[in-house]
């Protein structure tokens, strides 16, 4: 049987990067480590990494260990939480908006799931081997030679994503999520905590259907470990994109009111996160809520940053992505230089995927689809980045004004392991929503 991303000996490899983008001093444990490690079977092996595990954890914090909180007030003390005032929603645009946010989401992760996790390069190759680039529509299997899969090949689970093939939108943990908290905010209401959110995970959601960070925060629970140490607790991915793309419900219930989706998505984030993989929740779901009530995108992702720490490596990455885009011509040059700049990062990490959101929506220009298919053809995590920045136009544009190219082939139903909500239309799930941003939102709306 195999599980990934719990192994200790994996973990405990994941765990020398993590401390070394902190800014720790790992490089002679880490030679200690692969010495040491050579040889064993896998029960040494897990007890070799349990001792090591124990040794990075004494190691004098690195320089960023200040500049990056992980408690909310701490959070909040650093930056600008009250520099964006609650602005009034249109009340008559709400349910389209909301409804935009579901499918626009929906899209652009379909967009980017065939190539999840493919490297850049190869997703320009595919493409370019049947005419296809720049990518403008969902991928297909039609006219791609067999040469260009020698190193690479379609994710795992492309099939039900090719153009050919799509009859809705297919299960896929970044919609799972807002579906999964659209379900606490009914069950909980407004003064939901953390606990609940991971209560209605081992109740509703299958444990496979967790990767990386999330999966980690699943077993810590399962050992009745609680918020915030199912975060910590042998979790080197606890900076990754897991919570990012748990960050769209908290905005969606709090149209208008980015502070308010930023403080939700902590009680969320902190799960399974720490420092700025919390951050890249806080920064989704304020820009998200931004959406409702402010058009121009430079304006959305500053109001974001006002919600992470501005000395974070996160705040760092976005502000140097904005200077990127200013200079550079085009969406692949800036490309080149943020991959320069971020990609030491995994591909599945928060800060090189947050760079590559701010690319694709300064350079997408308010245009649904140029926006999400510049963050697939960014590579990394792309089914995630699509998703993301779908949502965002998504509610910036609503659903009326959506390209029925995009929205069309979802056929208005989505697929889940999730209980009660496999077959779901989005016209219900936005209805939903809708009711909890009544519960949810403390704010008034214009009649």
């Amino acid at each position: 049987m195999r599980i990934t991303w719990i192994k200790p000996d994996e973990r405990i490899e994941h765990e020398f990067i993590q401390a070394q983008e902190e800014g720790k001093e790992t490089a002679e444990l880490k030679a200690q480590w692969d010495r040491a490690k050579a040889g064993l079977d896998p029960a040494e092996l897990s007890a070799l990494a349990e001792e090591f595990w124990t040794r990075l954890q004494s190691i004098e914090a690195g320089p960023f260990e200040e500049a990056e909180p992980s408690g909310l007030e701490g959070i909040f003390q650093a930056c600008q939480p009250d520099a964006f005032q609650p602005a009034l929603v249109d009340e008559a645009e709400l349910g389209d908006k909301l409804t935009g946010a579901w499918l626009g989401r929906a899209a652009g992760c379909l967009l980017g799931k065939p190539v999840e996790g493919k490297p850049r390069h190869w997703i320009r190759e595919l493409l370019e081997s049947s005419g296809r680039w720049p990518l403008d529509d969902y991928f297909t299997a039609a006219g791609i030679p067999d040469e260009v899969f020698r190193e690479y090949t379609w994710h795992k689970s492309y099939q039900e994503a090719l153009r050919e093939n799509i009859v809705c939108m297919p299960e896929d943990d970044d919609m799972n999520y807002p579906m999964l908290n659209l379900k606490v905010a009914e069950d909980f209401g407004p003064d939901f905590r953390p606990e609940d959110v991971l209560q209605t995970w081992l109740t509703t959601l299958p444990v496979l259907q967790v990767f990386t960070a999330e999966r980690v925060a699943y077993l810590n629970a399962l050992k009745l470990m609680t918020p915030p140490k199912t975060a910590t607790h042998w979790n080197p991915y606890r900076e990754w994109i897991g919570a990012q793309i748990r960050a769209d419900l908290w905005g969606w219930i709090a149209p208008g009111n980015p502070k308010r989706a930023a403080e939700l998505a902590y009680r969320d984030a902190v799960i399974s996160h720490t420092k700025n993989g919390i951050y890249g929740e806080m920064f989704v779901a304020a820009m998200l809520a931004a959406s409702f009530v402010v058009t121009d995108i430079r304006e959305i992702i500053q109001i974001g940053l006002n919600y992470i720490p501005p000395q974070s490596r996160l705040s760092q990455a976005i502000l140097d992505t904005i200077t990127i885009c200013d200079r550079e011509p085009s969406f692949e040059s800036a490309m080149d230089t943020i991959t320069e700049m971020f990609g030491h990062y995994h591909w599945v990490h928060t800060i090189n995927n947050a760079a590559l959101i701010v690319a694709a929506l300064l350079y997408g220009a308010q245009d649904f689809e140029k926006t999400i298919c510049y963050a697939v053809m960014g590579g990394w995590d792309t089914d995630c980045n699509g998703a993301t920045v779908g949502s965002i136009l998504g509610v910036l544009l609503g659903a009326k004004s959506l390209p029925e190219k995009w929205i069309a082939p979802l056929n208005n139903r989505i697929r889940t392991s999730l209980h009660g909500f496999d077959n779901a239309s989005f016209d219900d799930l936005a209805g939903r929503t809708l009711v909890q941003v009544k519960r949810f939102a403390r704010i008034e709306t214009k009649e």
